[in-house]
């Protein structure tokens, strides 16, 4: 467990302070700022939250919470009680919960494991791809994997050739309600590569168009046969997904191909995906694989060749930094698993996470139903977001992994060698938009603080089709993003001495 302070102080103050919520909402259209002082020192004014969420045009509800990260007294609040949409703010739930079960150090382990003899450089009996729950391999992964198992000599592999994804459950998408054809919604399973997308690229010569679908890195481009594309006479859908012959099999619309592009689709099969890639990468070592069969089960055998993850720690703050969901939900799962010994599925796994999240951090007012925050269905409250950020104040687990974002002004332009430091996890859903973290005023005092605005209205009304990129998503999200920089700027003010 990660050793926390003790509640008592914030739990008093979060008594006091909820109930002084009615006379917040009166409070006066600007304050003086406290730290100055003197007859002659100019009075600066600072607007009030409540002017500020009303100048914002930010439509739905806005809640927040504000609270000294130290001590846990509150200081300022909206709405901070009811449930909302936290959307990627949610992962820095999920890595506290990964520290606190798997460790900072654990590494994820992917094997190549024979399960009979090798005679010669033959092995005698099946070569296994197992996975376990790496979300951060590569196909230059799976090239290294190939040329340490030729070092090994080995040179040929008699029997069959198996993947086994079983280390996770199998879960076709992150979110049922996403449109079939976005990147950050792929499968789940015990196996990923290349977080789970296949590199989609097309050209047109003399009105025919060419298609590749890869398995691309810096290094590498290997092409994917688990994954085809073929163009279909049509205007709308743009894409279509069908799983068929063992494939991933997708269709796109002529009409919106244009001269030519590229973009990631989502990976649905993903130890299949993996398997390709590395039979590819065996071949060039001169190493022929069999055509792979998935299984659920495996043999017991000799490790050949073992792929080790970077240390959890530094693959969660790639996964904070950039908010890749199938790290979340890879990471999340495999806490759950290590907690429970199984685990049927990602609401399965985000119930036992906000059971967690109330035994050892103390909060209530989380209600998850998968662990990178992609999922409508999730909810948070901004004092329970606080709260969690309270209790893990001094044990420092993590602030240090959060995202450093830049302080900016009025035309979004980053304000350079600011006076507020801010250190968080950005949200971001169609009308949805969510910051939670901490920010240093210029006195070193450290406020956790969580905000959230979403429009459950216009979200109601986005059809799936049109959930990639709707109308007037990006203007809400620009003036949701300007309310947060103001109100950080105005606790930064207020609340320095």
């Amino acid at each position: 467990m990660l050793k926390y302070i003790s509640r008592r102080a914030f739990i008093s103050t979060a008594i006091s302070y909820l109930g002084t919520t009615a006379v917040l909402a009166e409070a006066p259209l600007s304050s003086l700022r406290p730290a100055l002082r003197g007859a002659d020192a100019p009075k600066v004014v600072v607007k009030s939250a409540d002017a500020l969420v009303r100048a914002s045009q930010v439509s739905g509800r806005v809640a927040f919470a504000v609270a000294n990260a130290k001590t846990g007294a509150r200081v300022e609040g909206m709405n901070g009680n009811v449930s909302v949409a936290p959307a990627s703010v949610t992962k820095a739930v999920t890595a506290l919960y990964a520290l606190d079960v798997l460790g900072a150090n654990h590494r994820f382990r992917t094997r190549l494991i024979a399960t009979d003899s090798i005679v010669g450089g033959v092995v005698q009996g099946d070569l296994i791809l197992v996975g376990g729950g790496d979300p951060t391999l590569t196909t230059d992964g799976l090239a290294k994997m190939a040329g340490q198992l030729k070092a090994a000599g080995i040179t040929e592999v008699k029997g069959k050739f198996l993947a086994y994804d079983g280390a996770l459950p199998r879960v076709k998408t992150i979110d049922k309600d996403q449109p079939v054809q976005v990147g950050y919604s792929p499968a789940v399973s015990g196996i990923a590569l290349n977080y789970n997308r296949v590199h989609f690229e097309w050209r047109r010569n003399s009105g025919q168009y060419s298609t590749t679908m890869d398995a691309r890195t810096a290094k590498y481009r290997p092409d994917v046969a688990m994954a085809k594309m073929s163009i279909a006479s049509r205007s709308s859908p743009v894409f279509t997904y069908t799983d068929k012959g063992g494939a991933d099999n997708w269709s796109v619309a002529r009409g919106a191909l244009g001269s030519g592009g590229a973009r990631w689709l989502p990976v649905r099969k993903p130890a299949l995906y993996a398997a390709d890639v590395l039979a590819t990468m065996a071949g060039a070592q001169g190493i022929r694989l069999k055509p792979v069969k998935v299984v659920n089960r495996i043999s017991a055998g000799t490790a050949l060749v073992t792929h080790q993850s970077a240390p959890l720690r530094e693959i969660l703050r790639d996964m904070l930094k950039h908010s890749t969901n199938l790290t979340a939900e890879m990471v999340g799962m495999a806490a759950t698993v290590k907690r429970r010994g199984k685990v049927s599925g990602l609401k399965a796994s985000a119930t036992e996470m906000n059971a967690w999240t109330r035994s050892a951090l103390g909060v209530q007012g989380m209600r998850l139903v998968d662990h990178s925050g992609l999922g409508a269905a999730n909810r948070m409250t901004a004092d329970a977001m606080v709260g969690a950020l309270v209790k893990v104040y001094g044990s420092n687990a993590l602030r240090p992994i959060l995202k450093s974002i830049p302080v900016r002004d009025e035309n979004r332009k980053v304000i350079e060698n600011a006076a507020i430091k801010i250190d968080a996890k950005t949200g971001t859903l169609n009308f949805v938009s969510g910051l939670g973290g901490y920010m240093t005023t210029r006195d070193g005092t450290v406020l956790a603080f969580a905000i959230f605005a979403g429009d459950e209205k216009i979200r109601s009304r986005i059809s799936k089709a049109d959930r990639e990129a709707p109308k007037g998503g990006k203007t809400y999200n620009t003036r949701a993003k300007k309310l947060q920089q103001k109100l950080i700027g105005r606790w930064g003010a207020v609340y320095s001495s």
